[in-house]
């Protein structure tokens, strides 16, 4: 049988991080056709996590990255990030355990590294989209690569929500990020299709309402796909919200970048839902 490249896994939370990915990957028919280097996209959004489950776990990416060197034990790995008002990646890296963790793969003798996206070369990406004309994007995003989106399953006050896409947001170099806020669904748009992220995976263990909460619900699934859209529309059924309403959703979906209604394989979005409240969202000035 054909597998159909818009399909979304959902699989509950098994004996373990590792297992649950592997059989969410098998879902999807793998990690298809990896391109060195392997850049992993985590949500470090702030130097702190108030809920616990605001931030990606450290050992989602972890046992990724396990994956990945099972299948390749040469392939570079780079773990990025970007400074930003609320953290400076440096330190976040530092803070949460990677830069410990990426010596240690070292001394294994894996090309396993942190990469501060703010730090690096920018080159002019010819490119014009509802925001963006001609960017400067970090010269890695553009050379190339195999991206892979790892994030919360969270709602959020400007974007609505936070999933596969809005966490592309972490590779813009500008610190001052809250200026692409008044436009962030057209931002995000833009991002998805110059980035491209060939496998995201949703944490859905536990999901947030607001970028850190208070509020958090159980859901208990990993949420895996390689279409950015189909993947964050699941994310947001199974949330009892409407892919509809999310601007950077029906945007990116008209770029071909996936579909509200992919096919689900693994567990049902009815056997995992779990009602979020619709998010307060910030309307801003046009002046």
């Amino acid at each position: 049988m054909m597998l159909d490249m818009d399909s979304v896994a959902v699989v509950k939370y098994g004996r373990d991080i590792k297992s649950t990915l592997e059989n969410g990957l098998e879902l999807i028919g793998g990690f298809g056709e990896v391109r060195a280097p392997v850049l992993i996209k985590p949500n470090i959004c702030a130097e702190r996590d108030g809920t616990g489950h605001s931030l990606t776990d450290i050992n989602v990416v972890k046992a990724l990255v396990s994956l990945l060197l099972e299948a390749n034990a040469r392939l570079p790995i780079r773990i990025i990030e970007t400074d930003s008002k609320d953290k400076y990646a440096d330190d976040a890296f530092a803070k949460f355990g990677y830069d410990q963790y990426c010596d240690e793969m070292k001394r294994f003798g894996f090309d396993v590294s942190t990469l501060n996206l703010s730090r690096t070369p920018l080159v002019t990406v010819p490119f014009e989209g509802r925001y963006f004309k001609n960017p400067e994007i970090p010269e890695v995003i553009v050379e190339p690569h195999y991206f892979i989106s790892v994030a919360i399953a969270k709602t959020h006050y400007s974007a609505y929500i936070t999933g596969a896409l809005k966490n592309l947001f972490g590779v813009l170099p500008k610190k001052e990020k809250e200026i692409y806020h008044p436009r962030i669904q057209d931002v995000i748009a833009d991002l998805a299709m110059i980035v491209r992220p060939e496998l995201n995976i949703i944490d859905a263990r536990v999901g947030v309402e607001g970028w850190d909460g208070p509020k958090t619900h159980r859901i208990g699934a990993f949420i895996l796909g390689r279409q950015p859209v189909s993947v964050d529309a699941v994310m947001t059924l199974i949330m009892g919200l409407d892919p509809n309403d999310i601007g950077h959703l029906v945007y990116s979906k008209e770029r071909n970048l996936g579909s509200f209604s992919p096919p689900v394989v693994g567990e049902s979005i009815e056997s995992v839902k779990v009602q979020f409240n619709v998010p307060p969202i910030t309307v801003y000035s046009s002046s």
